[in-house]
């Protein structure tokens, strides 16, 4: 960390008793005091998000740009570290994690910037809470959480509801998707609620929407009804983000770390799968009621065809009889009565014959016209049936597609319970081993103490004897029974050993060893 002293102090925005400067690359923490500032610590933010190679210097630019720059970069930073301490408990948090409090307070910073306020008493409302409110139109998962909060009953104000909201919305790993819902509408909706130059009318609202994606990866578990949301905004100790990085961890930690996020990984990888199986069952449900809509259209049309044709079949008649043309029986008989009469006078007149001729070409013509009407309604007819059968053929299809799917899903919430099942067994399996270790190295000091004890003892004994005057015959008895001791002593210390690692056999040995002791003669 290098402690340096900048000026500029148009560049800064106040948060707390700290201000954040923005130096070309640099990101600078500076601490206020009476009489001056004082400089905490800098920080290197990307070059991209705070100045451009064609920028002018910070001193020209404009203070609303310099502001939603150091929001950015604030939240880049507080993001980061929420991350980072997210991967040391699991990737899972809870309202006590100092990071997320942090990154609430700054989320609410940048959703604040630029929101006009209310003008006049009849006003309308510019309150984020009424901005949330909307989002339960576009996105049938946000109405949940909106009526969650409206049911809480222990918020009372605007302010404490949207806080509700973007931790329910957080919890539901969905806060990037209505952040991106929101900048969408940017021109129909954020206008009326945001001045120009606001945060979430800029171009760095798309960073902060990406910023967001990257929380999807963390569990959090908070406890809404028990916060206080409606009191003001906290503080925010930038000392967190001004440490050293670079600690070392141990080999242990590291591998319990990398199998926990091997796990936490495939957890992603079902809760994703699971997402995209049922968007696909959601999509596959749609086409269905598309294709029954358009058989029962198609349906409606077949039968209005066939009417059509009854109806057409009998004007044809109709407009036959009206005409005084001969229907085909009776075009059969004239027939009959022509040929008859040609039989018998085969001197006609030639003229009559004429107009015979050409009247029967022209009842042909009309009746190979109406023939050909009436199969080009049979062909339609029989394309709507097949078109029909198609269809049910497709919905059939479409239906066992959707019990595969089911059942595909059915198995994996089957493999997410027994996973989710193994990780526990895993807990348990580990918090007994723990305990376990913990009571035999209790009980090993204990031993030690004891056996330091007892040495003690014998020694004590021993210089006693020593300085006593005693028989001949006394003397041979402490020998014989100090020597044969000496060799006890080492069998019970290795009845101590085996006894260390097996966990049994120990008290009742140095028991014996103690009464020895104490009565050696």
């Amino acid at each position: 960390m290098v402690l340096v002293e900048m000026a500029g102090a148009e560049d800064t925005i106040y948060l707390c008793n700290f201000r954040v400067s923005v130096d070309g690359d640099w990101l600078c923490l500076k601490e206020l005091a009476e009489g001056g500032t004082t400089s905490v610590g800098v920080a290197k933010v990307d070059s991209s998000a705070s100045s451009s190679p064609g920028s002018p210097p910070p001193s020209e630019r404009d203070p609303v740009c310099i502001e939603r720059s150091n929001l950015v970069n604030i939240c880049k930073l507080v993001v980061k570290e929420l991350i980072e301490s997210s991967l040391k408990f699991g990737r899972q948090l809870d309202s006590d994690s100092v990071p997320l409090q942090h990154f609430f307070i700054v989320l609410e910073h940048v959703l604040r910037h630029g929101l006009k306020p209310k003008r006049g008493l009849l006003g309308p409302k510019k309150e984020l809470w009424d901005l949330f409110q909307f989002v339960e139109k576009w996105s049938y998962e946000a109405q949940d959480i909106t009526a969650s909060v409206r049911d809480l009953p222990t918020v009372k104000t605007h302010i404490g509801r949207a806080r509700a909201w973007l931790r329910l919305a957080l919890m539901q790993k969905k806060l990037a998707d209505y952040f991106r819902l929101l900048i969408e509408r940017r021109d129909e909706l954020l206008t009326e609620f945001y001045e120009t130059g606001a945060l979430m009318l800029a171009d760095e609202a798309i960073v902060i929407m990406g910023l967001l994606v990257g929380l999807n990866v963390i569990d959090c578990n908070l406890c809404v009804k028990e916060e206080d949301l409606d009191s003001q905004m906290g503080v925010i100790d930038f000392s967190l983000y001004l440490r050293n990085t670079g600690a070392d961890t141990s080999p242990e930690d590291s591998q319990e770390q990398t199998d926990m996020t091997t796990v936490l990984d495939q957890k992603n990888y079902i809760e994703e799968l699971n997402r995209h199986l049922n968007a696909t069952v959601t999509n596959l449900q749609a086409k269905v009621e598309t294709l029954i809509t358009t058989n029962a259209l198609m349906k409606e049309d077949l039968a209005i065809a066939k009417n059509t044709i009854i109806h057409m079949q009998g004007d044809n008649d109709r407009l036959r009889n009206e005409r005084g043309l001969p229907t085909q029986q009776q075009q059969e008989q004239m027939d009959k009565e022509a040929k008859k009469a040609s039989r018998v006078s085969v001197i006609g007149c030639e003229e009559e014959m004429q107009d015979l001729k050409l009247q029967l070409e022209e009842e042909s013509a009309h009746r190979k016209q109406v023939e050909k009407e009436l199969e080009l309604q049979i062909q339609m007819k029989a394309e709507s049936e097949m078109a029909a059968k198609l269809l049910e053929k497709d919905i059939h299809e479409k239906q066992d597609t959707i019990i595969s799917l089911r059942q595909q899903l059915d198995e994996i919430k089957v493999i997410n319970l027994e996973m989710y099942r193994k990780l526990q067994e895993c807990e348990s399996s580990l918090k007994q081993k723990t305990e376990l270790i913990g009571r035999l190295e209790a009980k090993a000091g204990e031993m030690a103490e004891t056996i330091r004890n007892l040495e003690s003892q014998y020694v004590f004994q021993d210089s006693q004897s020593s300085h006593e005057p005693s028989p001949a015959g006394q003397r041979s008895r402490s020998k014989s029974y100090y020597e044969p001791l000496s060799q006890r002593e080492a069998e019970e210390a290795a009845e101590g050993e085996e006894g260390k690692k097996g966990g049994i056999g120990k008290s009742a040995s140095m028991c014996e060893l103690q009464n020895r002791m104490a009565h050696p003669l």
